[in-house]
């Protein structure tokens, strides 16, 4: 339960504008869903020649506006370049931002029901998805309400470069980094979280366990704090993001994925 309401956001109108921003970025938008308040929407990008498969995805949890924006920022800025092969998923829960609330219209943590597929949102979703090739690196961009700065988990069992630090260190030019011992309950070092047992094992599974069991080696959930001025929030993931996704362009040669994650 968040210990301040969030401001709503309007997710039919914010759809509008990735919607409407999509053709000139060279994107297709695909309805994967309909919702009282608003299209669950994704968009994609293929760009000629080998580029790596980057996923993005906000909106799952309704009291943390800034991770839409930040990707609605990014596309409206032409920052989904010819890099990658891109896959978004801005607005995975429009019911919970017309609310301001974490959960859907129905009372349900949809990023606890990746396992399960309880809900509409999350099987519409997982459909999609089980229709997109295997991804090189996902980005789940999410606020704590708890939390006194950025922070950010990976899971990356393969070993790839990790994009960790490399994130955390640019984040700290325009926001404080979270660097307690402890998060949410997870050991912590320099506001990054690596869980050392198997994710696969967790009852209830978020976004990122269902995208490492089916679609990518490696995975990066970001936190921004919610306490924080919104525009502050949507600046570090911006920043975060950029900085991903250019060492991502640039290194993703290096160390063959694993499944393949790349186009050609």
């Amino acid at each position: 339960m968040s210990p301040v309401k969030a401001a709503p956001l309007d997710p039919a109108g914010v759809a509008a504008r990735f919607i409407a921003s999509a053709p000139a970025a060279g994107f297709h938008v695909e309805q994967m869903g309909e919702t009282a308040s608003g299209p669950l929407i994704a968009l994609t990008k293929r760009t000629p020649g080998p580029r790596p498969r980057i996923y993005l995805s906000a909106g799952i949890h309704g009291d943390e506006p800034a991770p839409p924006l930040a990707l609605l920022e990014m596309l409206e800025a032409g920052r989904f370049d010819s890099r990658a092969n891109w896959f978004l998923c801005p607005l995975l829960n429009p019911n919970g931002l017309a609310r301001g609330q974490r959960e859907n219209a129905d009372g349900l943590d949809l990023n606890r029901d990746y396992k399960d597929l309880r809900s509409a949102e999350s099987r519409a979703h997982a459909a999609w998805l089980q229709r997109q090739p295997n991804f090189i690196v996902t980005l789940s961009i999410h606020e704590d309400w708890e939390s006194t700065g950025y922070y950010l988990y990976e899971l990356n069992p393969g070993q790839r470069p990790s994009l960790a630090e490399p994130m955390i260190a640019a984040v700290t030019a325009v926001c404080p980094i979270d660097h307690s011992p402890l998060i949410d309950g997870r050991e912590s070092k320099a506001g990054i979280l690596r869980p050392v047992s198997d994710p696969l094992l967790r009852e209830n599974w978020p976004e990122p366990i269902y995208l490492r069991a089916h679609h990518t080696s490696q995975s990066y959930t970001l936190e921004s704090p919610s306490a924080f001025p919104l525009a502050e929030r949507i600046a570090a993931h911006r920043v975060a993001l950029e900085t991903a996704i250019t060492l991502t362009a640039r290194d993703w040669r290096k160390t063959p994925a694993n499944p393949p994650a790349a186009e050609s």
